[in-house]
């Protein structure tokens, strides 16, 4: 998605490829493995350190779960800094996954195609949260807190870029300060 953005995009598995980079987008799959190789790498610590600096991070579906200050007490690694809590797998199996247009007012006035493959929901959120996108029944999927963003969404599965329009013009603020 970055690449049809012209952006440069590259992949982070150690501390030294956070050098010289402008925001960090953590993919969907499967957060506590995700979050074990995070462990693992010397990635934690090192994440936790840039994003307690405001480097702007967005974190779809699993990504979301991992910068969750509260899983529900479930014991996996996390990243932090979004106060939050969420349910993982809150919409069921991967045969339950569905895709439903959303409403997200930072986006323009068009719906956006919100694509979720068990995906997490927000169930709470922090006083500095600011929700971006509900579902039609009001489930809270997207969210941001200063130089943070999640959704429950995968918008990279999608041929809408507005999500991460979005993303790269906090990060660019950001750089600017």
């Amino acid at each position: 998605m970055l690449r049809r953005l012209d952006q440069t995009a590259e992949l982070v598995r150690l501390p030294s490829h956070l050098e010289g980079i402008d925001g960090l987008i953590i993919p969907g799959g499967e957060s506590t493995t995700i979050g074990k190789l995070l462990v693992l790498s010397g990635l934690q610590e090192a994440l936790r350190t840039q994003i307690r600096a405001g480097m702007p991070v967005y974190g779809t579906c699993a990504g979301l779960i991992l910068l969750a200050e509260d899983i529900g007490g479930l014991d996996q690694p996390l990243l932090g800094g979004m106060d939050i809590k969420v349910r993982r797998n809150a919409f069921g199996r991967q045969l339950e996954s569905f895709e439903e247009t959303l409403n997200v007012p930072c986006l323009g006035g068009d719906p956006f195609p919100g694509i979720f493959i068990r995906a997490p929901l927000i169930l709470k959120t922090g006083p500095m949260v600011t929700p971006l996108a509900l579902r039609h029944n009001g489930d809270l999927v997207a969210a941001e807190q200063g130089s943070l963003m999640v959704s429950a969404f995968h918008p990279e599965l999608t041929g809408d870029t507005r999500m991460h329009e979005y993303f790269l013009d906090k990060a660019a603020g950001w750089l600017s300060n």
